[in-house]
Formats: structure tokens, C-alpha cells, sequence
């Protein structure tokens, strides 16, 4: 019997956007090796990742015995986490979702855009005014995502370095898990602080919703500063990564950089660019974790209940049977049905937030600095894929 390869697998650099090899040639339905020896199953097809990811066989509960846990520091943190969004199935999983679902509506989140576009264009005034060459990581990626996220959230911008290192902390393969566990209990017990202020003084913001929904009996001072905790990591890690990734993309597909250019006052044309390169980078690049509690029968192998399963979406968004010629960055494909969100009951919450962040950028960035190019060589970017999410460590660029 073969060997189950490591997971998460090393991408090609000569490739770094594509899935790595070995995902790419594994089977609909095979095992891979984690970091604590298990061996859940993998799913990379498109058809299967949709079916499953809505199959009530499968659970999200990172309690569970047999859960294959991302990292050791998540696994220890795990019994010890409240409910939340991401570790609990329906009935529970609606009713926390409610409590945080509406200042991610669409409509909320269009509501945005003006300021969004007001944030992107006050910080390329400054990188155009600063040194050249820049790193745009460090002059647009990091402070748009996070100028929006700590206004929706109601946390202080001024705050940022410190809950950017300490969530980074949090979620690294690389970390320990005390020094995680110590990350993300300063990042909690700042986030409750705030709470409790929130909570005597409510401003037009989710802690404050949050507080009032903890003073109503509706949910926990705990669960309050996890969630919270949660979308502060998530509302800013991912699209920074994207916005830099897509620039590097976008940069070394000059034909394409040069389409969206063109098309930039387009709203339909941006938001389908957008989500053709939400489908090529597929910056979730460790896997969406579930445990089977019923056994579910797929392609002749039998997953059993109590066994680990992990979806690879970087798989599900290169199938060639979905998407064609998948290694292909084409502004104009139909990609909408990616799964660089997820799928099913828990698709990433700040998906709106995320797409309306990237149509801005997108739209607004290479047409400001039509002559925007990189500093260096392609093969000299330096990527970061401790994370859950892959980015870049920086993005020297000049014009």
C-alpha cells in the first residue's frame, strides 16, 4: 500500500499559484498524512466537494474524536473553545450566524463601497508620494482589509500591529501551541475589554451588536469574543493576501492586467475578474476540515464514521472538469462557482465584504498607476505559507 503523502503539500515554485502537483494527480477519494501522523480522507473534485460540504454526515465539530485539526495548537486549543460559527453544525451553527450575519448582508456591505474606495484612494496617494520602489503588501494589501474590518468590527485601526502579530501567532503551522494558545488569549482578553466598553457605550458596529445580544441573554460574553476574535483574523489576513497575490498574478499575466485595465469602469466586467482570480489563487490552502459521524460511500471507498476528511479547495477550483484549462488566468470565465469561499452552511461569512474589497482594489489600483510593474524578478517575490492562508511575505513594486 502506498504511503499517504504530507498534507499540505509543498507548491511547485516555478508554479507557485497552481495546486501542487500531487493534488492535482491524486484520485477523487485517497488519504493524506497530517501533522499528528492521522490519515483523513482527501476530496479534491469540484461535484464531490459540493455534494459533501451540504451532507449532514459530515460534522464541523473540532471536539470530536478523530477531528483533523490544522495545526497542533489548534488541537489543543480546541476542547477548551466555545461555540462558534465555525465548530458547530446546524441547528446551533443558525443560531450563532444570526447574531453576526448582518453587517455582512450585501446590502450592508455595498453601503461601503464609498468609503472603501476612499480608503484605496488616500493610500495610493501615499505610495505615490513615498519611496519608490514600495511594497505594496505594506502600503495597500495589509491597511485596506484593516482599515474596513476594525470600523465594521468597532476596534481601534491604532490598534492594528498588535492584533496582526498576535493573530498571525495564532493560526501559523509554525507556532507552538503554548505560544498560540498565549496569542490568542492577549487577542481575547483585549477583545473582551472592548466588549465590556461596547457593551456601556454601543456604537454602530458588530462588538457593539454582539454586546447588546449578550446583555439580551442571546448569546455568551464568550462566544461574543471568539466570534469577534474569528472575523478580526479573518476579515484581514485573507484579502490582504488577495490583494497582493492578485497583483503578482495579474502582473505576470500582462495581457490580463492589461483586459481589466481597460474594463476598469465596468462593475460586471471587475466582479467577474474578480472571482476568476478568487478561482486561480485559492488562498485557503489548507484544507476545509470535517469528521464523518455516518458512513457516507464515495467512489467505492467507504468513509467511516469517526474518520477525518479534508477538501482541498485549490483541488475543487483547478478541476478541469468545472473549469477548463484551469492553469489559465482568464478574466472572462464564468467562475462564479469557486470554492475559494467554501461551500454549503459554512461559506465564509465575510465573502460580500471580501468580493466588494477586491472590485475596489481591483478596479481602482492599476488604473490610478497605469505603469505599476514589479521591482524585481518574479522568482525573487517571497510567499508566506505558514498560514491558513497563503500570501506574500512582500511585493516590491515601482512605476
Amino acid at each position: 500500500m502506498t504511503e499517504a503523502p504530507y498534507y499540505p503539500m509543498q507548491r511547485e515554485s516555478r508554479c507557485p499559484f497552481a495546486p501542487a502537483p500531487e493534488v492535482r494527480a491524486m484520485p477523487p477519494v485517497a488519504r493524506v498524512r497530517i501533522w499528528d501522523d492521522s490519515t483523513p480522507w482527501f476530496i479534491t473534485r469540484h461535484a464531490d466537494q459540493r455534494a459533501l460540504l451540504n451532507d449532514p454526515r459530515l460534522s464541523i465539530d473540532e471536539k470530536l474524536d478523530g477531528y483533523p485539526h490544522m495545526t497542533a495548537g489548534r488541537a489543543a486549543a480546541a476542547p477548551h473553545i466555545p461555540s462558534l460559527i465555525t465548530n458547530t453544525d446546524p441547528p446551533e451553527h443558525t443560531r450563532l450566524r444570526r447574531t453576526v450575519n448582518g453587517p455582512f448582508m450585501v446590502k450592508r456591505v455595498e453601503a461601503l463601497r464609498p468609503r472603501i474606495l476612499e480608503v484605496i484612494g488616500s493610500l495610493v496617494d501615499e505610495m505615490l508620494a513615498g519611496p519608490n520602489p514600495a511594497d505594496l503588501v505594506q502600503a495597500i494589501g495589509l491597511p485596506v482589509p484593516t482599515l474596513v474590518i476594525t470600523q465594521i468590527l468597532g476596534v481601534p485601526y491604532a490598534d492594528h500591529k498588535f492584533f496582526q502579530e498576535s493573530s498571525s501567532k495564532a493560526i501559523s503551522h509554525e507556532t507552538a501551541p503554548e505560544e498560540a494558545a498565549a496569542a490568542g488569549q492577549a487577542l481575547g482578553a483585549y477583545l473582551s475589554d472592548l466588549l465590556v466598553a461596547k457593551m456601556a457605550d454601543p456604537a454602530d458596529d458588530v462588538l457593539s451588536e454582539m454586546g447588546q445580544r449578550v446583555k439580551a441573554g442571546e448569546m455568551s460574553h464568550a462566544e461574543a469574543v471568539t466570534m469577534g476574535s474569528a472575523i478580526l483574523i479573518a476579515g484581514h489576513e485573507t484579502s490582504a493576501s488577495m490583494i497582493s497575490l492578485g497583483t503578482l498574478a495579474l502582473l505576470t499575466n500582462p495581457d490580463q492586467l492589461a483586459l481589466l485595465r481597460e474594463n476598469s469602469d465596468d462593475p460586471k466586467f471587475v466582479s467577474a475578474a474578480v472571482e476568476e482570480i478568487l478561482r486561480y489563487l485559492t488562498i485557503v490552502h489548507t484544507g476545509v476540515r470535517r469528521i464523518a459521524v455516518e458512513d457516507i460511500e464515495l467512489h467505492g471507498e467507504t468513509i467511516r464514521a469517526g474518520d477525518g476528511v479534508i477538501f482541498d479547495l485549490s483541488g475543487a477550483n483547478w478541476d478541469p472538469a468545472e473549469f477548463p484549462e484551469p492553469d489559465r488566468l482568464d478574466l472572462t470565465r464564468a467562475a462564479r462557482s469557486h470554492h475559494a469561499f467554501g461551500y454549503g452552511v459554512h461559506q465564509c461569512l465575510g465573502q460580500s465584504l471580501a468580493r466588494v474589497e477586491l472590485q475596489v482594489v481591483y478596479s481602482t489600483l492599476y488604473r490610478r498607476i497605469p505603469t505599476l510593474a514589479l521591482a524585481v524578478p518574479a522568482d525573487q517575490v517571497e510567499f508566506a505559507m505558514e498560514g491558513v492562508a497563503y500570501g506574500l511575505k512582500s511585493l516590491p513594486v515601482t512605476w
